[in-house]
């Protein structure tokens, strides 16, 4: 059976640069580098492997990241203060019954999308 995610691959064309714009740009922990093409940082408890592009892959051409945050807008506005490419200001993606569900989008320096999600709880 499979569980929760305990790592994701982020395709990247320079792994010091992308390392340096999750590490200060987002703030997530650096774990360890495995050569100059391989870091990790932590996201919680899901780890994040930077790596250049192997076989077919192409950088800036993955799945969304979406990260969990308290103030969305708060977060987003700190985000492109900090050096973050803005793809899409916050805002109501859907209406549910207990909470509004409120995403905004970020791009890191090789185009790859990073979700942020607040639910606001009524």
């Amino acid at each position: 059976m499979l569980s929760e995610i305990g790592q994701i691959a982020i395709t990247v064309s320079d792994v010091a640069a992308a390392l340096a714009f999750y590490r200060d740009v987002l703030g997530l922990r650096f774990l360890f580098s495995a050569g100059p093409n391989l870091a990790f940082v932590a996201a919680g408890q899901v780890r994040l492997m930077l790596t250049t592009a192997q076989g077919d892959g192409r950088a800036g051409a993955n799945s969304v990241l979406y990260f969990k945050v308290t103030d969305v807008v708060a977060t987003h506005a700190d985000l492109l203060a900090r050096g973050a490419h803005d793809e899409r200001a916050p805002q109501l993606a859907a209406k549910l019954p207990d909470h509004e569900l409120w995403i905004g989008f970020v791009r890191d320096p090789d185009g790859n999308l990073i979700g942020l999600m607040e639910e606001k709880r009524q």
